[in-house]
């Protein structure tokens, strides 16, 4: 959050992205990102990442997955992926 403060302020000062950018070590899109959010929305927190549902590309296979780990302790994550195309 202090870096994204800084970042604004410093823009907000009357600097160029790019001057933010450099000054602060951080690329040209973040700068502009956060200024665009403080602009939008005013706070500058984080957006919640995720639907916070559970509903993840592999929620469907996660107790498969869990079992075929207890099942076989040794196994790699190519493994994995091969035995899920088949499933």
């Amino acid at each position: 959050m202090e870096l994204r403060r800084r970042v604004v302020d410093f823009v907000e000062e009357g600097h160029k992205h790019r001057a933010a950018a450099a000054q602060f070590r951080v690329s040209i899109k973040f700068v502009n990102d956060m200024v665009i959010l403080k602009r939008t929305t005013g706070p500058l927190e984080a957006k919640k990442q995720g639907n916070g549902g559970g509903h993840g590309k592999l929620s469907g296979v996660a107790d498969w997955i869990g079992r075929r780990i207890r099942e076989k302790r040794d196994l790699t994550l190519d493994e994995l992926v091969v035995e899920l195309r088949d499933v």
